[in-house]
C-alpha cells in the first residue's frame, strides 16, 4: 500500500472518529448534549475556530458546553476514540493556545455563577465571566481581581487562569498563580476534583495516587538540587509564563497546591478549570499620573529602577517609536512632536485609599526621582480628563501600528521579560535586532517595573521570504532574551504555539524534561491541546499562519482580537463582529483564487442568515475595537449589495407621510384582530404572512404598540420667547407607535414630551410637515443608501428653517434616530438627544416631588456611542432610590424593525434580562423600537424615560 492510499485511509478513519463521536454526543443514554451544541458546518467551525493569535486551525466538531457534564462527557468519549481537544473561552489569546483542527470546546454563556466571600476578600466565578465583569460585582467592596490585562473587558476567567495573565498593575505578586485559593477541575479522563472539598480530594486522591504521588516525587527532586531550583526561583522573580509554572514544585509540599499552582498557566494542556476562586486585592480609588519624558532610554531606565521600591501602581515605558505613532493623534500632548529621537516615555501612576496617602505616596516618589533629569517637569495630576489621556497614550500604541499596517499583514505583539536591572541594555539590543530584519516600524512598550516588555509589528505571511524573516526574528530573540540576558519570552502571553519550540532553549533540558513528565501525568495519551507549550515541532511557530486577505476597506483593518465580542447583540444567536469578517474574508479569498467553489457557495449562502440578515449594525463593536471598526457598515454595503437602491425604496422615502398613516392604521387593525384571534393567534397568522411576504409584513409581538395620536390632536402652548424656544423633531417611530397594550399612561411619547418641555418653561416649536419626514435610518439600515441621502436632505432643509439656522437646540425623542441625525446633517444644527437635553435643560428648570423605589435601565448602543450613557444614569438617579443596569446587555437587538422581521434576534440578545430586573417595579429606556423587544422579554413595562421625568416632577418655583 502506497504512502497516499495509508494517508487517505488514515482520513477517512479519522473522519468516521468524528460522526461516531457526534453521534455518542447526543445519544440520550450517555446524558446527552443537545444537537443545537454540536457544530460541524464550514462556516461555524470557521468562524468559531478563530482566536486572536495569527494561527489557524478549523476544528473538524465545536461542541459548545452548558456545565461540567458536558465537559465530562466530551472528555470520556473523546478519549475513547483518541481525539484530541481544546478549550475555549474569549478567544482573546496571542499565542495559537486556543485553535485546532480537532475537538474545539466552547464555553455558551451558562458559565457565568459567581458567588463572593468575605465582604469581597475572596471570589469564586465561573470560566464564562469576563474580568471586568468580576471587578463590577467587586466594585461596592473597593476589591478587584488581581489580575488586570490589557483585554480585561474581553476576555474570561476561564482564560485569565488557564494563561496566568496578568497586566499594568498587577505584577507578580497579584496574578492568578498568587491569590488562587482553589479550583474545581475536570482532567483528560473527565473525573473532577475540587480542590477546596475535602470529601472530594480523598476521593481524587484514591483514584489519581499515581498523579499526586509523581507531584510530590518531582518537588523533592526539585528541592533537592539547588542549582535548578535557584534557576526557577530567578524565572520567577521576573514575569514568567513560558512552560509550566515550576515554581508550583519548590513553592508547595502538599501534592494538592502543587497540582493547583499547575493548572494556572497550563493554557488547557493539563485539564479543563469549571470555577477558580481568587483572593481579591484593593481598589484603590484615588488615582494620581505622570507622564514623565527622558532623553534616552538608559535614563528612563534608571528611572525604573529608581521606582521598583517606590509606592507605585504601575510604570509603563514606551520607546520614541512608540510616543510617534500616537503623536498628533486626539488628545494627545503637544510636547510629544518636539521630543528627540532617543527620548523615552514613562507613565507612572500611583493609587491610594486616601487623599493623605496619595500625598505621601506621591511624595516618596518625587524623592524617589529626585536624581534623575527629566526632560519635562514631573507633575502628578488626579484630573480625569489629563489622566485618561496619558493612559490613553499606553492604550493607544497598538491600534496606532494596526490601523495603518499594509492590507494583508497582520500585527503582532510578543512580550518578553528582562531582568529590571538590565533591562536599559535589553531594550536597546532588542530594538537592534528589529533593525538586524528590517522591522523598522515596531515598537516598544511595556510594564517596566517587571522588566517586562511588548513589541508590536507588522508582518505578512503570504510570501515564504516573509515567513522566514519572522522565523529568523524569533530565533535572534529567543537567543537574546532566554540565553543572554536569562529572561522570559513569554512574559504575560502564555507559551501557546507560538513559543513551544523554544521552551527547551529557555529552560534548559533537565526543567523540560520536568515539564514533559508533568504533562504526561497529567494527560499519558496527550488529548489535551497537544503541542501548546510543549512540541516536538520545532517548526510549529511557523506553520498553519492565518491568512489576512483584502476583503472589504470598510473592515481590512481588522486584527481579529475579539475585543468587540462581549457587546454584539448576536454572538449567542450567530456570529460576532470577529467572525463576521473572518468569513467575509474566507469568502473573498475563495473568490479570488476561484479553489473550491463548492465550500465558497456553501459559505455564502450560510452567510445571509448567519451574518448579513442577523447583525444589529448597531456599532457598538466600534466602541470596543482597538482600530475603530464597525461591522454595521460592513453589513450595510451587502444588504446595499444583496438589494440595491430600488424604487420601491424611493417611493416609499417620497410617500413617507402615507407610509405612516398606513402603519398606523395597520396597528388599529392588529389590534383589533388581537382582540378576537388572541396573542397565539396573531403570532401563527403573522409568522405565515411574513414568509410568504418575504419579511415585508411584520411578526407579531404580544408588546406590540398602539397607534399613536396624530400630532394635530396633542395642543401645543406656543409663546415668543426665543430664548426658551426648542424644536421637537418627533420620530416616525414614535408619531407611528403609542404605548404599550399594558402600559397604564397611554398616551404618546409626544405628548408626554410637550408636557414635559412646557412644564419646565420651552416653547415647544413643531417643524410644519413632520409627518413626511425621517432621518434615514430605516433605509439605511436595509442598504438602502441613497434614499436614506434623501430623506436626511429633506430633513436637514427642514431643521433649518424650523431652528433658524441652528440657533434654536433642537430635540429627538428617540436615541438612533439622533445619531444618524448628528451623523449626516448641518454642522450648524444644534442637535439634542432626550436623554441629553433632559438632563443638562430640563431637569435644572423642575422639581423632583417624589422617587421611585426600584427600576431597571436600558441604556441604548446609541446612547452609548453619543457619550450619554453616563448622563442617562444619573438622570435615572435623580428619579429612582435603586436603577438596575443588566451587566450581560448592551444592545438589545431590536434593531429598528429587525425585531418584527427576525426576533430571535432579540430574544437572544434579551435572554438574562427577566432574572436581572426581577424585583424592579417598571423599566425605562430612550428608543420605542428597543422599548417592544425590552417589555415582551422582562416581564414589566419599558417605557421612555420621559414619562418618569413627567410623572415625578413639577415646575421649579421662579
Amino acid at each position: 500500500m502506497n504512502s497516499a492510499s495509508t494517508a487517505n485511509d488514515s482520513l477517512a478513519y479519522k473522519a468516521a472518529q468524528y460522526r461516531d463521536l457526534y453521534l455518542a454526543l447526543k445519544d440520550a443514554k450517555n446524558g446527552a448534549i443537545d444537537e443545537s451544541q454540536l457544530i460541524q458546518d464550514p462556516l461555524r467551525t470557521l468562524a468559531y475556530g478563530t482566536d486572536a493569535s495569527f494561527y489557524r486551525l478549523i476544528p473538524q466538531l465545536v461542541v459548545r458546553v452548558d456545565n461540567e457534564d458536558d465537559v465530562q462527557l466530551v472528555l470520556k468519549e473523546a478519549r475513547k476514540r483518541h481525539l484530541p481537544v481544546t478549550f475555549r473561552a474569549a478567544g482573546t489569546s496571542l499565542s495559537g493556545q486556543a485553535v485546532t483542527d480537532s475537538i474545539l470546546m466552547q464555553l455558551s454563556d451558562q458559565w457565568k455563577g459567581h458567588q463572593v466571600h468575605q465582604q469581597g476578600h475572596s471570589i469564586s466565578l465561573q470560566p464564562g465571566i469576563i474580568g471586568a465583569r468580576a471587578n463590577q460585582i467587586l466594585a461596592p467592596f473597593q476589591r478587584k481581581i488581581g489580575p488586570d490585562p490589557a483585554s480585561i473587558n474581553a476576555c474570561m476567567i476561564g482564560g485569565i487562569a488557564a494563561n496566568n495573565a496578568s497586566g499594568m498593575c498587577c505584577g507578580t505578586a497579584q496574578n492568578s498563580y498568587h491569590t488562587i485559593q482553589s479550583a474545581r477541575l475536570i482532567f483528560a479522563d473527565g473525573s473532577l476534583l475540587d480542590t477546596a472539598d475535602d470529601a472530594s480530594r480523598l476521593a481524587f486522591a484514591n483514584r489519581h495516587a499515581d498523579l499526586l504521588d509523581t507531584l510530590t516525587r518531582l518537588s523533592k527532586s526539585v528541592k533537592a538540587n539547588t542549582k535548578l531550583a535557584d534557576k526557577i526561583r530567578h524565572k520567577y522573580r521576573l514575569k514568567n509564563t513560558t512552560g509550566y509554572s515550576l515554581n508550583s514544585l519548590i513553592d508547595f509540599e502538599n501534592p494538592f497546591d502543587i497540582l493547583l499552582h499547575l493548572m494556572v498557566g497550563s493554557e488547557g494542556t493539563l485539564g479543563f478549570i469549571s470555577e477558580v476562586t481568587y483572593e481579591t486585592v484593593v481598589d484603590h480609588p484615588i488615582k494620581a499620573a505622570a507622564m514623565i519624558f527622558f532623553n534616552d532610554m538608559e535614563l528612563a531606565c534608571r528611572a525604573v529602577t529608581a521606582l521598583k521600591s517606590a509606592p507605585v501602581s504601575a510604570v509603563e515605558l514606551i520607546d520614541r517609536a512608540g510616543l510617534k505613532a500616537v503623536e498628533g493623534k486626539p488628545g494627545m500632548p503637544e510636547i510629544l512632536s518636539f521630543l528627540g529621537a532617543q527620548a523615552t516615555g514613562l507613565l507612572v501612576d500611583v493609587r491610594a485609599a486616601t487623599t493623605e496617602e496619595l500625598s505621601a505616596n506621591l511624595e516618596a516618589v518625587t524623592h524617589a526621582l529626585g536624581g534623575l533629569k527629566a526632560i519635562n517637569d514631573i507633575g502628578f495630576t488626579q484630573d480625569k480628563v489629563i489622566y485618561d489621556s496619558y493612559w490613553k497614550i499606553r492604550k493607544g500604541l497598538f491600534p496606532a501600528v494596526g490601523a495603518v499596517r499594509p492590507v494583508g499583514t497582520t500585527v503582532i505583539i510578543e512580550d518578553v521579560a528582562f531582568p529590571v536591572e538590565q533591562l536599559a541594555e535589553g531594550v536597546v539590543e532588542l530594538q537592534g535586532v528589529f533593525q538586524k530584519h528590517g522591522y523598522s516600524e515596531a515598537i516598544l512598550f511595556g510594564h517596566a517595573l517587571e522588566g517586562n516588555l511588548h513589541f508590536v509589528f507588522t508582518q505578512g505571511f503570504d510570501d515564504p521570504k516573509e515567513v522566514s524573516r519572522y522565523a529568523a526574528l524569533m530565533d535572534d530573540v529567543a537567543q537574546l532574551v532566554a540565553v543572554k540576558y536569562q529572561g522570559s519570552l513569554k512574559a504575560e502571553h502564555g507559551t501557546g504555539r507560538n513559543m513551544a519550540p523554544y521552551v527547551e532553549l529557555e529552560w534548559g533540558k533537565e526543567a523540560y524534561d520536568i515539564m514533559w513528565e508533568i504533562k504526561r501525568a497529567f494527560d499519558p495519551q496527550s488529548l489535551l491541546n497537544p503541542d501548546v507549550i510543549l512540541s516536538h515541532n520545532a517548526n510549529l511557530h511557523v506553520e498553519n499562519l492565518k491568512p489576512m486577505p483584502k476583503a472589504n476597506d470598510k473592515v481590512d483593518t481588522c486584527i481579529e482580537c475579539g475585543f468587540c465580542e462581549p457587546v454584539c447583540p448576536s454572538k449567542s444567536l450567530t456570529l460576532s463582529p470577529r467572525q463576521r469578517i473572518v468569513i467575509w474574508r474566507e469568502i473573498q479569498s475563495l473568490r479570488a483564487s476561484g479553489k473550491d467553489l463548492e465550500r465558497l457557495a456553501r459559505l455564502q449562502k450560510d452567510y445571509d442568515y448567519q451574518s448579513i440578515d442577523t447583525c444589529a449594525a448597531c456599532g457598538l463593536c466600534s466602541t470596543q475595537c482597538p482600530v475603530g471598526i464597525n461591522t454595521g457598515d460592513l453589513t450595510r454595503e451587502l444588504r446595499h449589495d444583496r438589494n440595491p437602491d430600488s424604487n420601491v425604496g424611493y417611493w416609499v422615502a417620497d410617500h413617507f407621510e402615507g407610509v405612516t398613516k398606513t402603519v398606523r392604521a395597520g396597528l388599529v387593525v392588529a389590534h383589533g384582530a388581537r382582540r378576537i384571534m388572541g396573542d397565539s393567534g396573531m403570532t401563527a397568522v403573522t409568522s405565515m404572512m411574513n414568509k410568504v411576504s418575504y419579511g415585508t409584513v411584520p411578526k407579531w409581538h404580544k408588546q406590540m404598540p398602539l397607534p399613536a395620536a396624530l400630532l394635530r390632536s396633542i395642543p401645543i402652548i406656543q409663546c415668543d420667547d426665543l430664548q426658551k424656544s426648542v424644536v421637537y423633531f418627533p420620530s416616525c417611530a414614535t408619531r407611528m407607535m403609542g404605548a404599550g397594550p399594558n402600559a397604564e399612561d397611554k398616551r404618546s411619547v409626544m405628548a408626554v414630551m410637550y408636557s414635559v418641555l412646557e412644564k419646565s418653561g420651552y416653547n415647544v416649536i413643531v417643524p410644519n410637515d413632520v409627518d413626511s419626514q425621517c432621518c434615514g435610518m430605516a433605509f439605511e439600515s436595509k442598504g438602502q443608501f441613497e434614499a436614506a441621502n434623501q430623506k436626511a436632505n429633506d430633513l436637514n432643509s427642514l431643521l433649518l428653517a424650523a431652528s433658524d439656522n441652528g440657533r434654536i437646540p433642537i430635540v429627538c425623542d428617540v436615541s438612533p434616530c439622533l445619531l444618524r441625525m448628528k451623523e449626516s446633517l448641518d454642522p450648524r444644527l444644534e442637535l439634542h438627544e432626550q436623554v441629553g437635553f433632559l438632563s443638562t435643560h430640563v431637569m435644572p428648570n423642575l422639581t423632583v416631588k417624589k422617587k421611585l423605589g426600584k427600576i431597571a435601565l436600558h441604556v441604548t448602543c446609541s446612547t452609548t456611542r453619543m457619550g450619554l450613557a453616563d448622563s442617562f444614569v444619573q438622570l435615572a438617579h435623580q428619579l429612582a432610590d435603586e436603577v438596575v443596569i443588566p451587566p450581560d446587555i448592551t444592545c438589545c437587538g431590536f434593531a429598528g424593525d429587525k425585531g418584527f422581521s427576525t426576533p430571535e434576534l432579540n430574544a437572544s440578545a434579551l435572554k438574562t434580562l427577566a432574572k436581572a430586573v426581577e424585583g424592579c417595579e417598571v423599566g425605562y429606556s430612550n428608543s420605542r423600537t428597543c422599548e417592544i423587544g425590552l417589555s415582551e422579554h422582562s416581564g414589566i413595562e419599558y417605557q421612555s424615560i420621559v414619562y418618569l421625568v413627567d410623572q415625578l416632577t413639577q415646575s421649579s418655583p421662579a
